[in-house]
């Protein structure tokens, strides 16, 4: 699998969404040769964008940050400067793996970006993105609430006490083929996770690797993250 990597810069977000809907529209055509994978690295204006789960009531106060409604999985987030965003455009099917383990490997690219900037990425069960330690984010103590072989109806509530999210994930897959994607949080004005429960969870802390003593360059941090993607996409 061949995937080419796009650097957007700063580009607004619904156009963006539009061309991932229509970049993904076309490649599932009749006829239409296989098309290469993608994956575009990109930051946003501020935005709030709701997923197919939202709900008006996790958004209590928008203020001049506009709300798009989108088609991914999943609840409210927040994008802006200081983030990186990464939209994987993947044919599932060619790279021969299904959607659980396409958000696996999501995640451990994020783990290892996280890691390569000497930070500990942590899963919980039940609430995909990633979370750190916030009284220890470079130790490597397990979570005991990480994500274990619980049976298949298992959905343990998530405890976020201690914790800070500091990646989050957005999905959609269509027709095999996937866009939406992945933000990590590097140095960003956070006030704005204020005025939302991410993703849904009430008094979820945001953080970013600025807030947990990192420094680190958006451009820096962006290219760690697509090396990562590349690598743990790749079948």
């Amino acid at each position: 699998m061949t995937l080419d990597i796009h650097h957007l810069g700063r580009v607004d977000y619904a156009p963006t969404y539009a061309a991932m809907q229509e970049f993904t529209a076309q490649r599932s055509l009749p006829g239409i040769p296989d098309v290469r994978d993608q994956l575009w690295i990109c930051e946003h204006p501020p935005v709030y964008t709701q997923g197919l789960a939202g709900k008006a009531e996790h958004i209590f106060m928008p203020g001049d940050i506009p709300v798009v409604q989108t088609n991914r999985g999943g609840q409210v987030t927040y994008h802006g400067p200081g983030q990186v965003v990464a939209y994987p455009l993947i044919d599932l099917k060619r790279a021969g793996y299904f959607v659980k383990e396409y958000v696996f490997r999501i995640e451990e690219a994020l783990i290892k970006t996280l890691a390569y900037f000497g930070v500990t990425g942590h899963r919980v069960a039940n609430a995909p993105g990633i979370y750190v330690r916030l009284d220890d984010p470079t130790g490597h103590a397990p979570l005991e609430q990480r994500p274990q072989k619980l049976g298949p109806d298992a959905k343990p509530t998530p405890d976020f006490t201690g914790l800070g999210k500091i990646g989050a994930l957005g999905l959609k897959v269509s027709r095999n083929c996937t866009y939406h994607g992945v933000a990590l949080n590097v140095d960003m004005d956070l006030e704005p996770y204020l005025r939302i429960n991410p993703c849904g969870y009430v008094r979820l802390q945001t953080v970013d690797l600025s807030t947990i003593g990192v420094s680190v360059g958006w451009a820096e941090a962006a290219d760690i993250l697509s090396q990562k993607l590349a690598t743990y996409l790749t079948p």
